[in-house]
């Protein structure tokens, strides 16, 4: 049977709690689902999916390390790559080919993800600290989004997660 990993780059944890549907989904017992910074071999996997998401237009630092460090490893074995990121609760931005992070992601790395997707994140406002409040308010104010700070806005459309997981035959 195979084994795969689902590992993720999170802020917030929005990309893992998607990783876990994914694993959930998936109805598959091999699969372990681990932050990014804590894996440390990947040739007992047969199958890599790697989620991260954006904060302030990056991808954190540990998902280019990741790739640079496992690149051999990742081209070497089935593998997909989701972005997770508020622009993308916009339609004409939520798919590989339209999303801007996913393209410039793409650009940027190497590595060729032999399958892509993108999901809207989640939008937490109780949870952030007073700058990061703010910073996103003005963030969703000039883009349209919400802007009450008081409260949760969540755009994940587990469907897609869903059709997504059983899509990569985990």
């Amino acid at each position: 049977m195979k084994k795969s990993l689902i590992t993720y780059s999170t802020v917030d944890g929005q990309t893992k709690d998607i990783c876990q549907k994914i694993a959930y989904f998936a109805n598959n017992e091999n699969i372990d689902v681990l932050p990014i910074n804590k894996i440390e071999n990947l040739n007992q996997y047969d199958f890599i999916v790697i989620g991260a998401s954006i904060r302030y237009g990056k991808y954190r630092k540990e998902l280019f390390n990741f790739i640079k460090s496992n690149i051999d490893s990742l081209e070497s074995k089935e593998n997909a790559f989701f972005s997770v990121n508020a622009v993308a609760r916009k339609l004409e931005k939520n798919s590989p080919e339209t999303n801007p992070y996913m393209r410039k992601f793409l650009e940027k790395i190497s590595w060729v993800p032999k399958n892509l997707e993108v999901f809207a994140g989640k939008i937490d406002y109780p949870k952030y600290k007073f700058f990061d409040k703010y910073a996103i308010k003005f963030i969703m104010w000039v883009t349209n989004g919400p802007t009450d700070t008081s409260g949760t806005f969540e755009f994940t459309d587990w469907k897609k997660v869903e059709n997504f997981a059983k899509s990569l035959n985990l």
